[in-house]
């Protein structure tokens, strides 16, 4: 089994006819934009490659990583069914302590949120040391974690399905 998901065996997937029914949320965060925006379209890219109709993904946008959390809650609560939340953005280390919080509060609050087991919540946030980590991994040698992102969505929303 391979380490990176961005390269997967799409028979582990259920098939087009599921995916077309299911619904789909991405939050992205605009800190750190280029990357955290190559990792959205790559999880858009992947959800519609398996199937998933246009008309159900919603792609939304807050300020940054600490409101990740909030916005996953308001989707969760709201009155649209979700098979799934993707939640994206990027920490890079800085010279302070505040990569630590930023990183502590999207962590707690997504393991929050999924220990409610109402709608998965896939994690997908980079916590890097510098900025080419990062890059390395929204599309670069490592691969995007955006499409690994969306593969996790797509198996946790149809964990319990027979498909």
């Amino acid at each position: 089994m391979t380490t990176d998901l961005s390269k997967y065996d799409a028979n582990l997937l259920p098939s087009a006819d599921v995916l077309g029914r299911q619904r789909y949320a991405i939050i992205v965060a605009d800190w750190n934009s280029e990357i955290t925006f190559a990792m959205a379209q790559g999880a858009v890219d992947t959800l519609l490659h398996h199937g998933v109709d246009q008309d159900n993904i919603l792609l939304q946008h807050v300020p940054g990583t600490v409101e990740l959390t909030y916005a996953a809650a308001q989707l969760i609560n709201g009155h649209t069914r979700w098979d799934a939340i993707i939640v994206i953005g990027c920490v890079i280390k800085g010279d302070t302590p505040h990569f630590d919080y930023v990183c502590s509060s999207v962590t707690q609050g997504v393991t929050a949120l999924n220990a409610r087991g109402e709608v998965p919540v896939i994690f997908s946030v980079l916590t890097t040391l510098d900025r080419q980590q990062a890059l390395d991994r929204c599309g670069g040698r490592l691969g995007n974690k955006g499409v690994e992102g969306a593969v996790t969505a797509i198996r946790m929303a149809n964990l319990t399905e027979d498909y």
